[in-house]
Parts: structure tokens; C-alpha cells; sequence
């Protein structure tokens, strides 16, 4: 269940688990945000292919502003094949600019450190960045996958 926004517009600290008709209820409230779970919702059939069963949803998107940049993810390692992976995933240059084209978001390895702070960005995505304040972030369960 997605909680009440805080006054500052985050989500109370901690992980958030949602289902997907409770991400469109409380996040899809104009077209650009529609447009961006669309993408995000691509990412995550690409990444369940390749046997990921958890995303994490953060940035702006999980946010109250009413017209995000784009939204950010992260996708937990265990379970998935590399090879089936598509190498999008793995394509952090220019600024990610594959995976924006692609999806309208930025997706990294929850496991993977951040470069600046060195935390997991499982964990860097739940501290505000302007105030160094925790923060929630949204979880997806995306299921088992059939592998062939």
C-alpha cells in the first residue's frame, strides 16, 4: 500500500510495497505521468524476462510534483540471468541516455554503489538529496519468471 505524501512531498522512510493498479491510482494523475509508468512498466517486463522479481521505484515520480523529470529505479540482482538481461541495463553512458530513450527513466542493480556516497542504491534512493532526510521509495514485486 502506497502511504500519504509527507508536507514535503516524499513518502514516509522506509519500503513501500505496491501493486501496479495501486501505483496507477496514486501516481498517473496527468498524461506525462501515465507516460512515464508506461515506460517504467516496459523495464520491468524486460527485467522479469531476465528473472528479476524485484524493482524499487523512486525519484521524482514518487513524489507529489505534479510534473516529474523522469523516474528512477532500481532493480534487485538475485535470480537474474545476465545473459537474457538486455545490455540497456548496463548502459550508464551519456548520462543513461539509452535507458531514458527507451523507458523515460533511469534503472540501476539495487546492489550496485552509487558513485558519490558508495551506498546501494537500494539504500542512497531512500535519503532525500537536498536534505539528507530519509525517505520512502516504492517496491514492485514482478513475480517469478518462466525460464525456457
Amino acid at each position: 500500500m502506497i502511504p500519504a505524501w509527507l508536507t514535503n512531498g516524499d513518502l514516509p522512510p522506509g519500503v513501500h510495497f505496491a501493486t501496479w493498479r495501486e501505483i496507477g491510482e496514486c501516481l498517473t494523475f496527468n498524461p506525462r505521468r501515465q507516460r512515464f509508468l508506461a515506460g517504467f512498466r516496459r523495464a520491468c517486463q524486460e527485467l522479469r524476462k531476465a528473472g528479476c522479481r524485484l524493482v524499487y521505484l523512486d525519484g521524482s515520480f514518487v513524489t507529489r510534483k505534479e510534473h516529474p523529470g523522469d523516474f528512477d529505479a532500481c532493480w534487485d540482482v538475485q535470480n537474474v540471468d545476465i545473459d537474457k538481461l538486455d545490455p540497456v541495463f548496463w548502459d550508464f553512458s551519456r548520462g543513461r541516455a539509452a535507458q531514458k530513450l527507451r523507458f523515460l527513466g533511469e534503472l540501476f542493480p539495487a546492489q550496485l554503489p552509487e558513485g558519490a556516497t558508495g551506498r546501494a542504491f537500494v539504500e542512497f534512493f531512500q535519503v532525500n538529496k537536498l536534505t539528507g532526510e530519509p525517505k520512502g521509495i516504492l517496491a514492485i514485486r514482478l513475480g517469478r519468471s518462466r525460464r525456457k
